[in-house]
């Protein structure tokens, strides 16, 4: 039979760490899955790399084929170690004969593979019933029996939620810049340092996952609203396959200076009550630059003051409005013949 060179199929060194096998496999894993990769050799190198992670992600299997030595290259033939010649892994009554995915038999494990790890996968022996594993990643459960006495491998596909939801604050100048804003938060998500024969992992303290920091720009549509749901397409959570979910803010206006409702913007304008009784002129500060206003005589607090094209930009077109809202306050430095005065004021 034909030696496979495990280490040249993932593309790795034959003293590569875990880690590196883990990240090697991986990224061939997203290149060459048959959800992504439609070509005709995604399926066979998909497989080759399966059947390579399966035996150098596990120490024992990886220990068993490194003790054929160094010489070996691939290609060549091989002869099974002695107590391994008749072992039938492939096809055969009561062994695995293969495993299937979306309905397209991808075959079993190579007949190199069978003859090294039988023993291991099947317990000592082909009579053993089938049980479910885990294998490269995809979850096989239990086969069915036919009436040949053969067994099928099908996978399993786990549900995963890869999309996110959050909330983005924003102000009334991120909408109004109409520039991208900068989004930075963290997720929680599963780790790809962890050791694939198990044990205590450094990189997530072996809880299996890990604090991950993302930073993203996203441009704002016009005429933003609150609690408008953004959809970032593909900026969500990753799985060990490259599917990516979608991330989806969702707008909440924070803002001191202005309160917004749609395109229009009110802001506070403060004046004394002199200044209300008798009517002033005020230099404010918009997001059009700063403006003189005139505060007419006998202005109530409350009250408002429509400033045209001064607001938020419309999608036809233009800006909308912004309302100067009247806010009569009493100076906390008065003195006492101005407080004097206010009472003659008021007994007249």
């Amino acid at each position: 039979m034909e030696y496979k060179d495990y280490y040249e199929i993932l593309g790795v060194k034959r003293d590569a760490t875990e880690a590196e096998i883990k990240s090697a496999y991986r990224k061939l894993a997203r290149k060459y899955h048959p959800d992504v990769n439609k070509t005709k050799e995604a399926e066979s190198k998909f497989k080759d790399i399966n059947e390579a992670y399966e035996v150098l992600g596990d120490k024992a299997k990886r220990q068993r084929y490194d003790s054929l030595g160094s010489n070996w290259q691939g290609g060549q033939s091989y002869t099974p170690p002695p107590g391994f010649e008749n072992f039938n892994f492939g096809g055969g009554n009561g062994g695995y004969q293969s495993y299937t995915f979306n309905g397209q038999d991808l075959g079993g494990f190579s007949d190199f593979f069978s003859s090294l790890f039988g023993d291991m996968m099947m317990g000592g022996g082909a009579t053993r019933g089938a049980q479910g594993m885990n294998f490269g990643g995809f979850d096989f459960g239990g086969a069915q029996q036919t009436s040949a006495g053969q067994r099928t491998r099908r996978r399993q596909t786990p549900k995963e939620d890869l999309d996110i939801t959050k909330t983005l604050n924003i102000t009334a100048k991120d909408v109004f810049n109409q520039k991208p804003v900068s989004v930075s938060f963290s997720e929680m998500a599963k780790c790809t340092q962890c050791p694939p024969g198990g044990g205590y992992c450094p990189a997530c303290g072996g809880t299996g996952f890990t604090n991950v920091s993302k930073s993203i720009k996203v441009k704002l549509p016009p005429e933003v609203k609150e609690g408008q749901k953004v959809r970032l397409k593909g900026e969500g959570k990753v799985d060990d396959y490259g599917h990516a979910g979608d991330l989806y803010l969702i707008i909440h206006f924070q803002d001191k200076e202005y309160e917004i409702d749609g395109t229009d913007l009110t802001k506070d304008i403060e004046i004394t009550p002199p200044e209300a009784v008798l009517g002033t002129k005020k230099d404010i500060q918009t997001l059009h630059g700063k403006i003189g206003i005139k505060i007419p005589p006998k202005t109530s607090s409350g009250q408002m003051l429509r400033l045209k094209n001064l607001g938020l930009p419309k999608k036809s077109g233009g800006y909308g409005n912004l309302n100067a809202r009247i806010k009569i306050i009493i100076p906390k430095d008065i003195s006492e013949k101005q407080i004097e005065l206010y009472r003659k004021i008021q007994e007249s």
